[in-house]
């Protein structure tokens, strides 16, 4: 029989490449989103350009509170000890 801990840990790496490709696509859309065009007319938050703030500041605080919760509710705790598992 199949280790259950391997099932566990299957889902959990493709939740951790789904918040992979969440966290590329919202770095890529604003900065490539609001990084084309002139810098002459590019407007600011903070002092930053927008396309830098929201993909590498805002989107960074994003990444960190959805991990967060990712982890309080799809993540689990398993034994890394070779005794037997409770099925």
């Amino acid at each position: 029989m199949k280790d259950q801990r391997f099932k566990i840990a299957h889902r959990e790496a493709l939740i951790g490449i789904a918040l992979v490709i969440v966290n590329f696509a919202i770095w890529y859309g604003f900065a490539y989103g609001l990084g084309t065009g002139d810098p002459a007319s590019y407007s600011y938050v903070l002092g930053f350009p927008a396309w830098f703030f929201y993909s590498c500041m805002a989107g960074t605080v994003f990444m960190i509170v959805l991990i967060w919760i990712v982890m309080k509710l799809f993540f689990k705790e398993v034994p890394f000890n070779d005794e037997e598992v409770e099925k």
